[in-house]
């Protein structure tokens, strides 16, 4: 998923903040595409296939939209197969990966037919077992989300996304094959409830699998520690302005936030390194001026015999090394040495 080894992979959820117009989609797009998103991503669905009419709204939909019914509120927010079509042609004109977020079977079949590259599946949807199986039997990449769940949960879904994959004779298209993202179901997630050390708690219970982060919560910050924590994936909610109407526009960034978090992604990238502790070549030099090598307390003539009082370590460190100080009285110089010279091993008789 991520593009090299250590580029991370950049969705702007736009999810439904067009709240149901084409033309909004469309400009999310423009704006993710602006911002340094790698892909924009909305979600797929019917009202009806999704939610029934006696459904109540969640806390934080009721206090964005002030609506009671969860069906009367992502009724307004479908974006039909034509507003699909017309968003997904003007991303590729554009030049940014279009997918989206399946609900239905139905919704997979109209993503499949758009040419998506890869699917995400929702947090929500984590024990929907058909609906998983019917992504993973698409043979195209997944995401998953994995917020309100527990790891024997997250076991679970892997192991029916596999046997999809196993019974319907599905190869999938590219590699990784499989997401898991990291994630807290709450919008916006407060900062105490963001388990960011559950990204490698993914890492360590699936390590075949690359791990990622869908980040609900305000600011940029917990993308950034994400990925230090071995995010190849991150994912936040993009709005043109969290001043309008709908769920999810306050638990967004606004254009110029995702912008900045992309560009402090880009930063931090570089820094991560390879994870192995070695000097790097930068320090080369840094090393030899900082370390203590074994130096000559006064002038020393040839064939003197070394004692502890004609040795002291001192910078720089181009000389027998410290850790050696102790094997040298008794030792003979083969040549005359100045006060306050760094030894080497060459200025020593052989053995005496």
């Amino acid at each position: 998923m991520a593009t090299s080894a250590h580029r991370t992979f950049v969705i702007a959820e736009a999810g439904v903040n067009h709240n149901g117009d084409p033309a909004m989609a469309i400009a999310l797009a423009d704006a993710a595409l602006a911002a340094g998103a790698d892909a924009v991503k909305f979600q797929t669905f019917r009202a009806e296939d999704v939610v029934s009419a006696s459904a109540p709204t969640a806390d934080y939909q009721r206090t964005n939209t002030g609506a009671t019914s969860q069906f009367d509120m992502i009724k307004a927010l479908e974006l039909d197969e034509e507003g699909h079509r017309r968003v997904a042609r003007h991303c590729e004109r554009i030049g940014i990966e279009f997918f989206s977020t399946p609900f239905s079977p139905q919704a997979v079949d109209l993503l499949v037919g758009l040419g998506v590259r890869r699917i995400k599946l929702p947090s929500g949807e984590i024990t929907n077992r058909p609906l998983l199986q019917k992504a993973a039997a698409t043979g195209l990449p997944l995401l998953l989300s994995t917020g309100m769940s527990t790891l024997d949960e997250v076991r679970t879904a892997v192991g029916w996304i596999e046997q999809g994959w196993a019974s319907r004779g599905a190869q999938p298209s590219a590699s990784p094959a499989l997401v898991l993202l990291h994630c807290t179901s709450a919008y916006p997630a407060p900062a105490e409830a963001l388990n960011l050390r559950g990204t490698a708690a993914l890492a360590a219970a699936f390590p075949a699998l690359p791990v990622g982060y869908s980040d609900h919560s305000q600011g940029i910050e917990a993308a950034l520690a994400a990925v230090a924590l071995g995010a190849t994936v991150i994912e936040k909610h993009l709005t043109l302005d969290k001043a309008l109407p709908g769920p999810d526009h306050r638990a967004s960034a606004d254009p110029a936030e995702f912008a900045a978090m992309v560009a402090a992604l880009r930063r931090l990238e570089p820094m991560l390194g390879d994870g192995i502790k070695r000097p790097h070549p930068v320090e080369e030099n840094t090393r030899a001026v900082a370390r203590r090598s074994v130096v000559t307390t006064r002038p020393l003539p040839a064939g003197h015999v070394l004692a502890a009082d004609d040795l002291a370590l001192r910078r720089p460190g181009t000389g027998i090394a410290p850790d050696r100080i102790e094997a040298l009285p008794g030792r003979r110089l083969r040549e005359a040495v100045a006060g306050d010279v760094p030894l080497q091993w060459s200025m020593l008789e052989e053995g005496a």
